[in-house]
């Protein structure tokens, strides 16, 4: 539930989306949530698959004047709502998210935006004003990704899609390839040395980004 403390630890929430919770997709999540707390800040883990999460859009679901958000969505933005920062925690299938991680998006992030308020930036819910950075991992190398154009795609539909459209003040990606069955544990235990620095990073900025508002 958000919470009503002005003095409570900065919150990220971390959206993890894969069937295999001893997935390496599921290591990234636990070694942010991990990191972040080990600097003082609080972190929730949202593993879709564990919750069952329904990410079909309903047709009262659309914005007009039936709309209705299920008790799902709304229970799902209370435990956003106080939230400095998003990771997306998701493998790349077919050249995009995962449905459960797009239903996600439109079901409770995008929850009653309009067509009208994503292309004037005026989308305002739990994303505007912060911070999402997404974990992304693939069994293709990156540079046969990058010959496809997806990597470079799915940042440019996906992530900058998300920040124009609900105001985000960052976003940043981070995408592991070759995780495969037997990838080597070394390179395992070094990316997620890498996850542990990127959270690092989110924190030094947020915390110079606090510390410029204060300044005026």
């Amino acid at each position: 539930m958000a919470s009503n403390d002005p003095g409570a630890a900065p919150l990220h929430v971390v959206i993890l989306c894969h069937p295999d919770d001893n997935s390496f997709n599921a290591s990234v999540a636990r070694a942010y949530c991990d990191a972040v707390e080990k600097h003082g800040h609080r972190a929730i883990l949202r593993d879709l698959y564990a919750m069952n999460f329904n990410p079909v859009l309903r047709r009262e679901e659309r914005p007009g004047p039936a709309f209705r958000r299920f008790p799902d969505v709304t229970d799902e933005l209370a435990i956003l709502a106080d939230a400095v920062a998003f990771v997306l925690v998701y493998p790349i299938w077919f050249g995009t998210p995962p449905a459960m991680m797009k239903g996600y998006v439109e079901r409770v992030l995008a929850s009653a935006a309009t067509a009208q308020d994503v292309q004037a930036a005026a989308a305002k819910g739990v994303l505007t004003g912060k911070v999402m950075i997404s974990f992304t991992s693939s069994a293709a190398r990156e540079v046969w990704l990058n010959l496809q154009g997806q990597v470079n795609g799915l940042r440019s539909c996906f992530d900058h899609y998300i920040k124009h459209a609900f105001a985000l003040r960052m976003v940043r990606h981070v995408h592991y390839d070759e995780i495969v069955d037997g990838v080597d544990a070394g390179f395992v235990r070094q990316y997620l040395s890498d996850v542990r620095m990127e959270a690092g990073k989110v924190i030094r900025e947020l915390a110079d980004a606090s510390a410029r508002a204060a300044a005026g």
